[in-house]
């Protein structure tokens, strides 16, 4: 679960760099990713434009569906928002969306009342932190048509190496990494996997976190993620809604999440946690990927360099 934690944070990461960060060995590394993909908790390795360089609005809603719960994630991938729709117990939803402004946020919440039947939905606008589009020191970000073309060639194999992107895109191979090394400097860009950890035997429960009014909240994930390192893997913070917060845990058995449990419980920065069970995620394209089509692949550049010349 740390090489699939990891992978998540960078997918870029190289074998040495993974294996040294697991202390394991770089064939042991090779090995455990393949297995992975083989098994399909792995099915892509995946850049995009990051969302705060397209200046997005990040939102995470869930309440109980009366909808049948796989037949409302198949209409709800179906809008271009969508990124990822979570089934936990109790036929509740957990839908991740990336709006592109906040003035889309109520006809999403109506689009996902109708067609989850979720009639009393939470809705929480993830904290971005300093670099949110909402943050005084937020600044103005630069994507280049090069840098668009780089992210398109590693859209759906974000491991391809420099030389193979270079060849592809009839560049130097020192033009793709000096340009690719600013947009992972910058924040620019999005290295992740498509990761189905369902696919596993293992348990993923997700708490929901109530936190003291006297909290410092932008301490807490930081404090969870590497207190119950490698068992924590996602943590959600809301500016909208301040004392909540939602935390994706891995365990191998019912005995260790107990355990995580009984320990939340104990944490002095809770009022109270409230476990459920994720039972099976799905993964969309957005917006996100579209603009990355649109401005990055060869045709759409073809199609669009005809259109000039009429």
């Amino acid at each position: 679960m740390t090489l699939s934690k990891l992978l998540l944070t960078n997918s870029r990461l190289s074998y040495r760099e993974l294996a040294d960060r697991l202390d394991l060995s770089v064939n042991a590394v090779h090995k455990r990713i393949r297995t992975l993909i083989e098994q399909g908790i792995i099915r892509a390795f995946t850049a995009k434009i990051s969302n705060y360089a397209l200046e997005g609005v990040p939102v995470l809603i869930f309440g109980m569906s009366e909808a049948q719960s796989f037949e409302a994630c198949e209409k709800l991938g179906k809008h271009d928002s969508t990124y990822w729709v979570g089934v936990a117990g109790g036929n509740c939803l957990y839908v991740g969306a990336y709006l592109q402004n906040i003035g889309e946020l109520e006809p999403y919440v109506d689009f996902l009342k109708k067609e989850a039947q979720m009639p009393d939905p939470t809705v929480g606008i993830e904290h971005q932190g300093a670099g949110s589009p909402f943050s005084p020191s937020f600044r103005a970000v630069t994507l280049y048509p090069l840098d668009y073309r780089i992210i398109y060639a590693l859209s759906n194999n974000s491991r391809k190496l420099i030389s193979e992107v270079a060849e592809e895109l009839g560049v130097s191979a020192k033009t793709v990494r000096r340009r690719l090394s600013r947009m992972i400097s910058e924040g620019l860009i999005e290295l992740s996997i498509k990761w189905y950890p369902d696919a596993s035997n293992d348990i993923m429960p997700i708490f929901h976190l109530h936190l003291k009014a006297s909290v410092d909240k932008s301490k807490v994930g930081p404090f969870l993620l590497q207190r119950y390192s490698p068992h924590a893997i996602i943590f959600w913070s809301f500016s909208n809604l301040p004392n909540h917060a939602i935390c994706v845990v891995w365990t191998n058995t019912m005995k260790k999440l107990r355990e995580i449990l009984e320990s939340l419980q104990k944490e002095p920065v809770f009022e109270s946690v409230n476990p459920n069970i994720l039972y099976t995620g799905f993964i969309f394209d957005t917006w996100r990927d579209r603009i990355v089509s649109e401005k990055g692949a060869p045709a759409a550049r073809k199609k669009r360099q005809e259109q000039r010349s009429r």
